[in-house]
């Protein structure tokens, strides 16, 4: 198995339809014990219990820096270590530029980009005395083609500056055997744009998509547990697209 033995931490990993809980199955399944952290109104002990006895939930506001250094400190407690970490977490919003309000943006960026930058800085110290450990930041399509199928130019922005943030970390930390990569996810099936894109507009969508369809969240998580893995050792500072060829560059 790919990941046995590795603890791994997925953020924003509650939603049993999102990506990170679909991430946080193929890892378990591939052997790593996996920590699901989520605010509790999201009851990640809940969704890590369906993964079986070893996985664990833990609650946290990545937007909170000191609820992720509690978080990871529990982990560590509970399982020696962490070993990998996958920046899920993410929310987005369907603006125009003109109507982002102040609290808008901060929303939106709060999670997606300064909950990577606290993630990230509650899990290095550790990392960084083990010489190991690889984090992958999930970014979007949306980041690299100036907008996406749903989600505002604040969206775009932060999950653009998640793609700055990991290839700066990847050059800081590449020393103490640490990587850090991206993946950018287009249109995923999953419950945030469920029933939100009429038929006709959605044919649109898939004439622009080479494979003909729009992703699974299967498809985001076995790049997210190849860049996690052993096969990625000499992988880091990578953007890793997954849309099915909707961006071909």
């Amino acid at each position: 198995m790919l990941l046995a033995e590795k603890i791994a931490v997925v953020t924003g990993g509650a939603g049993l339809n999102g990506l990170g809980f679909a991430t946080a199955r193929m890892m378990a399944e591939q052997g790593a014990r996996v920590v699901i952290l989520d605010l509790e109104g999201a009851q990640p002990a809940a969704a890590a219990a369906r993964l079986g006895e070893r996985h664990i939930g833990v609650v946290a506001d990545v937007t909170d820096k000191v609820s992720c250094e509690r978080a990871v400190q529990a982990v560590i407690d509970q399982c020696g270590r962490v070993d990998i970490l996958v920046n899920n977490a993410g929310i987005t919003q369907p603006r125009k530029t003109a109507d982002i309000s102040a609290d808008d943006y901060d929303a939106v960026l709060d999670v997606s980009l300064r909950g990577t930058l606290h993630m990230s800085q509650a899990v290095l110290p550790s990392m960084r005395a083990a010489k190991s450990g690889a984090i992958v930041c999930i970014s979007s399509v949306s980041a690299q083609r100036g907008g996406g199928i749903l989600g505002g130019p604040h969206y775009s922005a932060a999950k653009a500056g998640v793609l700055g943030l990991a290839r700066a970390m990847a050059r800081e930390f590449g020393v103490d055997g640490i990587r850090v990569n991206c993946v950018t996810p287009g249109l995923i099936a999953t419950d945030i744009n469920k029933g939100l894109i009429p038929d006709d507009r959605m044919q649109g969508i898939l004439e622009q998509i080479p494979l003909n369809r729009i992703g699974e969240p299967s498809d985001v998580a076995g790049c997210v547990v190849f860049l996690a893995s052993p096969l990625a050792k000499y992988c880091t500072g990578v953007t890793l697209d997954v849309n099915g060829g909707m961006l071909i560059h």
